[in-house]
């Protein structure tokens, strides 16, 4: 039996809202991992992992919910669009929240181990990509197409920023591994850790195409090329 209109519409914002809720469970582990990074936090690092598992839950309990939105309506049209990027985002989110629990792992990992250079250009780094999910987000609460898609698509210069952020840091790390192989160890975990957040951006971008795609139908590409390769974990 198919629901009534204001029904299932209000079926489908609570199910919105609670793309919006991981998100910011989301949001909150990507800030909480890099300021544990940057301050060494062993505690902090701590329950970064530890919170994992509540957006693995909330993950699924979208997931499930869409499910059962699919078998029981068959939603066609703009309705299907709405479903499908709410399934789409709530596996970016949680994808985004693995890389928070990556971070971290690497902050147990680097410990009070002696540091080739001091941390602040990943955390700044992260600052920019948390930024981009915030507007990604942003753009999906946003009921104007227009509005929507303008929003979703400013997302794509920091998405290239973050890109050369990360390729500074590498080059950064690669001379102080070269120039000492004592810093090889740890600047591998900053390595990681700054691969991190460069597909904690990725995903923000991904994020935003698929908002696109919901608003207006269309498929962008919203910022640079996004690889697969994903960084030890």
């Amino acid at each position: 039996m198919t629901l009534g209109r204001e029904e299932f519409d209000r079926d489908l914002g609570q199910l919105e809202a609670q793309v919006v809720l991981l998100g910011a469970l989301v949001e909150s582990s990507v800030l909480t991992s890099l300021l544990a990074l940057k301050a060494r936090d062993l505690e902090l690092a701590t329950r970064v992992i530890a919170d994992d598992d509540l957006i693995d839950d909330k993950r699924h309990e979208i997931e499930m919910s869409c499910a059962e939105t699919l078998r029981r309506e068959a939603p066609v049209a703009g309705d299907l669009r709405r479903i499908l990027t709410i399934l789409q985002l709530a596996g970016e989110l949680e994808r985004i929240g693995d890389y928070a629990e990556g971070i971290a792992k690497i902050t147990h990992l680097l410990s009070d181990k002696p540091l080739p250079k001091e941390i602040v250009d990943i955390p700044r780094m992260g600052d920019r990509a948390v930024s981009m999910l915030k507007h990604s987000l942003e753009a999906f609460l946003t009921r104007d197409p227009e509005k929507s898609e303008a929003t979703a698509m400013g997302v794509g210069p920091h998405d290239q920023a973050v890109d050369s952020m990360y390729a500074v840091i590498q080059a950064e790390l690669m001379e102080l591994m070269r120039k000492d192989p004592e810093n090889v160890e740890t600047g591998t975990y900053l390595m990681w850790a700054a691969h991190n957040v460069e597909r904690i951006a990725d995903r923000a971008t991904n994020i935003a195409e698929r908002v696109v795609f919901q608003a207006t139908g269309k498929l962008v590409r919203v910022g640079g090329d996004d690889d697969d390769a994903e960084s030890p974990r």
